[in-house]
């Protein structure tokens, strides 16, 4: 919970509690309830099976993140009616997300991918919103969000307390 205090007096609006280990979903759990007393979502990262939507649902996630799109994971959300944003690394997984009815895609691992990479994919997908996510920091997330990107997310940053100083900067400026 420390983390998630930290990052909203940033005034990081979105956080996303990773729940790839089962001893996780308590953490989103009150994550998720401490959100909802801000009016601010919390999401479960990491969401890679079916039966975990159904457990982040019971936990209270406003939204599922995965690392890639993974058909079951698409279905089961869409099941629940929980917004997901899926992982993307090629413009077909793009392509697909969107056959999909996804719109919010997940650039991952965006340090990889580089700012580049975005601005390729903004020529055949111009209108699909990307988050930037994996290896982003305060030295990187202006150079994804000038290259279209809609939004970043960090995730290791958020434990440095130089980073922090500088990601507060950001969002102020």
């Amino acid at each position: 919970m420390a983390r998630c205090e930290r990052a909203w007096e940033l005034g990081i609006r979105m956080i996303e509690v990773p729940v790839q280990d089962p001893a996780a979903l308590p953490s989103l759990r009150a994550a998720a309830a401490a959100g909802r007393e801000r009016g601010l979502p919390v999401g479960a990262g990491t969401v890679l099976t079916a039966p975990q939507v159904g457990e982040v649902v019971t936990a209270g996630a406003a939204f599922a993140v995965s690392p890639g799109l993974v058909p079951e994971v698409a279905g089961a959300c869409g099941e629940h009616g929980l917004p997901l944003l899926p992982g993307v690394a090629t413009a077909g997984e793009i392509a697909q997300a969107l056959a999909r009815g996804l719109s919010w895609l997940k650039v991952f691992p965006a340090a990889q991918l580089t700012p580049d990479w975005v601005r390729a994919q903004r020529g055949p997908f111009p209108a699909v919103p990307l988050v930037a996510t994996g290896g982003v920091d305060a030295c990187n997330a202006q150079d994804f969000l000038a290259a279209g990107c809609r939004a970043v997310g960090v995730g290791a940053a958020l434990e440095d307390p130089q980073q922090l100083e500088l990601l507060a900067e950001l969002m102020r400026g």
